[in-house]
């Protein structure tokens, strides 16, 4: 259960409710809501009578400590992204007549380019886990699963909460698709290429996982969690030659950038990536876009475009 508002505030609780029953937000998002919510009480202190009495002043008031503090835009985003969805609610579902946020401007977000790995960069890491001196300490399964997890992330394109909550059966002998739970808990196919399948099968013998169990376990038996994931990923980055950091969400990045680099068209790289929005998937074409420039500068013998405006 997410933590509850400092004073135990029913309209937030049953908004929370609201989140899970109706909208089938994730145990994660309705985390970050409710903290959202709890933080904005916290800093109102003893100014805070009720939510429908709350004004824009207010509002602005913590939006412009939040930029004094230089917290990320992502986190003020989401900050205000909670507020307004809840705003939504009592407006819609509890008869608040204005919502105090309409005249609340956010600063515009700052568009980065997906950081992602080349095809060279990517085969590598890919086979590290079966090339590295096995630890005489672990069981002989486990860089076998470490292959298989990088081989699925690279061949799915999932994120890493989908991934640790994979059980066996998500992926059977013969299946050439992956039921994934993705975010709002839908359900989407994924294709699986060779490799991965290969790979997946390989542990699965090994591990003896099996049935409704989890897919990728610790030593220990138990599923892995995605911090786990993470250090097993930091594992085999610090022994490549790969110069910058990644998360296991830049091998999604990585997914999605190769695909569109073959050609692959947006609509579907977003049904595999289960991207609600188109928009959401575009930013990846400012990448292969990015790319093709690059190439076009360092091939092309009259090429210099000069300085961007």
């Amino acid at each position: 259960m997410p933590p509850r508002d400092p004073q135990d505030d029913a309209p937030v609780l049953r908004f929370l409710e609201y989140l899970e029953a109706e909208r089938n937000a994730s145990p994660r998002t309705v985390e970050a809501y409710a903290r959202s919510l709890a933080q904005f009480r916290v800093w109102m202190q003893g100014r805070f009578t009720a939510w429908v009495q709350c004004t824009a002043a207010d509002f602005r008031g913590w939006l412009y400590e939040a930029l004094e503090q230089e917290l990320k835009p992502a986190t003020i985003r989401l900050r205000f992204a909670s507020l307004r969805s809840f705003y939504t609610y009592l407006m819609r579902r509890e008869g608040l007549a204005v919502n105090p946020l309409e005249s609340v401007t956010l600063p515009k977000a700052s568009q980065r380019l997906p950081i992602h790995l080349s095809l060279r960069q990517m085969e590598q890491l890919l086979s590290l886990p079966l090339q590295l001196p096995a630890d005489k300490k672990s069981p002989a399964w486990l860089p076998y699963r470490d292959a298989a997890i990088l081989e699925l992330f690279y061949a799915c394109g999932m994120r890493l909460s989908e991934l640790v909550s994979l059980n066996a059966d998500a992926l059977r002998d013969g299946d050439d698709c992956v039921r994934v739970l993705g975010k709002g808990r839908k359900v989407r196919l994924v294709p699986v290429g060779e490799y991965a399948r290969e790979a997946v099968a390989r542990y699965r013998e090994m591990a003896g996982v099996t049935g409704s169990e989890p897919l990728f376990i610790s030593r220990l038996g138990r599923r892995m969690s995605g911090r786990s994931v993470e250090l097993m990923l930091d594992k085999y980055l610090r022994v490549s030659d790969i110069p910058f950091h990644i998360s296991p969400h830049k091998l999604r990045h990585t997914f999605a950038t190769h695909l569109l680099d073959a050609g692959a068209d947006l609509r579907a790289v977003q049904e595999l990536l289960g991207h609600t929005s188109l928009s959401t998937t575009q930013i990846y074409t400012h990448v292969t876009k990015a790319r093709m420039k690059e190439v076009y500068l360092q091939a092309h013998p009259r090429a210099d475009w000069g300085e961007e405006e």
